[in-house]
């Protein structure tokens, strides 16, 4: 079992044209649905099977959240202010809202991927979306293959 597609592409689309509407873009909608296809199978797991640390939609690890806060969204208080205003997330719940709260859950990962400098890949070009996830979220380090994103992106999304 896993959400729709086109409900996740949906409130995809609302969430970050009202959170960040400068970041909502059909691109990030495709990127975002491509990571959470790969991650979670559009969420069947909200915990990284195996006994892993990585929660939710998009399988974010504790340390990969700290991480964005201490070191992006610590210098960019604009950002940090929307989250606040937005979400009322602290140390004892961010857990909870990586498992359950998709809103949070897609805005992190947004920002999650607007730390790097290298522009989204059109989303006309599944290829290209599989290769910048690979890139920037599962990294050379995970175990996620391209064919494999593109298998699961075209299962889990259409």
């Amino acid at each position: 079992m896993s959400i729709k597609p086109s409900h996740l592409r949906d409130l995809t689309n609302e969430t970050l044209s009202i959170i960040l509407p400068d970041m909502a873009s059909e691109d990030a909608t495709e990127l975002l649905m491509l990571t959470a296809a790969q991650e979670s199978h559009c969420g069947r797991y909200l915990k990284q099977e195996g006994g892993g640390p990585a929660l939710g939609l998009y399988q974010i690890e504790p340390a990969t959240y700290r991480d964005l806060f201490d070191n992006y969204l610590r210098y960019n208080q604009a950002l940090l202010y929307k989250l606040e205003e937005y979400f009322n997330v602290n140390a004892r719940n961010f857990r909870i809202n990586l498992q359950g709260n998709l809103p949070y859950q897609i805005v992190i990962a947004r920002l999650q991927y607007r730390r790097f400098p290298e522009a989204l890949p059109s989303c006309s070009c599944s290829a290209s979306i599989a290769q910048y996830y690979k890139k920037y979220w599962n990294t050379t380090k995970g175990k996620a293959t391209i064919a494999e994103a593109l298998f699961n992106y075209d299962k889990y999304t259409k």
